[in-house]
Protein backbone atom coordinates (compact mmCIF):
# COMPACT_ATOMS: atom_id res chain seq x y z
CA UNK A 1 0.00 0.00 0.00
CA UNK A 2 1.34 3.39 -0.93
CA UNK A 3 0.73 6.06 0.90
CA UNK A 4 1.24 10.03 0.38
CA UNK A 5 4.88 9.92 1.04
CA UNK A 6 5.91 8.15 -2.21
CA UNK A 7 3.91 11.21 -4.78
CA UNK A 8 5.51 13.74 -2.61
CA UNK A 9 9.38 12.45 -2.90
CA UNK A 10 8.69 11.70 -6.54
CA UNK A 11 7.64 15.36 -6.69
CA UNK A 12 10.78 16.35 -4.20
CA UNK A 13 12.94 14.36 -6.74
CA UNK A 14 11.86 16.46 -10.43
CA UNK A 15 10.98 19.75 -8.77
CA UNK A 16 14.78 20.31 -6.91
CA UNK A 17 15.73 19.34 -10.40
CA UNK A 18 13.94 20.99 -12.42
CA UNK A 19 15.24 24.23 -9.94
CA UNK A 20 18.44 23.55 -10.12
CA UNK A 21 18.45 23.40 -14.10
CA UNK A 22 16.75 26.71 -13.71
CA UNK A 23 19.21 28.74 -12.06
CA UNK A 24 21.67 26.82 -13.80
CA UNK A 25 20.96 27.53 -17.37
CA UNK A 26 20.04 31.67 -15.84
CA UNK A 27 23.52 31.99 -15.17
CA UNK A 28 24.77 30.19 -18.12
CA UNK A 29 22.39 31.85 -20.71
CA UNK A 30 23.69 35.24 -18.84
CA UNK A 31 26.97 34.39 -19.35
CA UNK A 32 26.62 32.80 -22.57
CA UNK A 33 24.57 36.30 -24.39
CA UNK A 34 28.08 38.30 -22.90
CA UNK A 35 30.20 36.15 -24.86
CA UNK A 36 28.25 35.99 -28.04
CA UNK A 37 28.13 39.33 -28.09
CA UNK A 38 31.92 39.34 -28.10
CA UNK A 39 32.72 36.31 -29.64
CA UNK A 40 29.66 35.19 -32.29
CA UNK A 41 31.73 32.07 -33.82
CA UNK A 42 31.68 30.69 -30.00
CA UNK A 43 27.46 30.11 -30.41
CA UNK A 44 28.06 26.23 -30.76
CA UNK A 45 29.90 25.80 -27.28
CA UNK A 46 27.35 27.70 -25.85
CA UNK A 47 24.56 26.29 -26.96
CA UNK A 48 26.27 23.10 -25.55
CA UNK A 49 27.00 24.62 -22.30
CA UNK A 50 22.81 25.77 -22.09
CA UNK A 51 21.98 22.28 -22.13
CA UNK A 52 23.89 20.34 -19.89
CA UNK A 53 22.17 21.06 -16.68
CA UNK A 54 19.07 20.01 -18.68
CA UNK A 55 20.70 16.69 -17.66
CA UNK A 56 19.38 17.26 -14.07
CA UNK A 57 15.88 17.36 -15.13
CA UNK A 58 16.06 14.23 -16.58
CA UNK A 59 18.00 12.59 -13.90
CA UNK A 60 15.30 14.13 -11.60
CA UNK A 61 12.42 12.68 -14.25
CA UNK A 62 14.13 8.92 -13.99
CA UNK A 63 14.38 9.08 -10.20
CA UNK A 64 11.24 10.12 -9.70
CA UNK A 65 9.73 7.38 -12.00
CA UNK A 66 12.29 4.73 -10.06
CA UNK A 67 10.47 6.11 -6.98
CA UNK A 68 6.76 5.78 -8.16
CA UNK A 69 7.67 2.49 -10.22
CA UNK A 70 9.39 0.33 -7.62
CA UNK A 71 7.55 1.39 -4.36
CA UNK A 72 4.63 -0.01 -4.15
Amino acid sequence: MVGWEVPIGAAIAFGTGALGTGLAQARIGAAGAGTLAERPELSGIVIILEAIPETLTILGFVVAAMIIIMIK
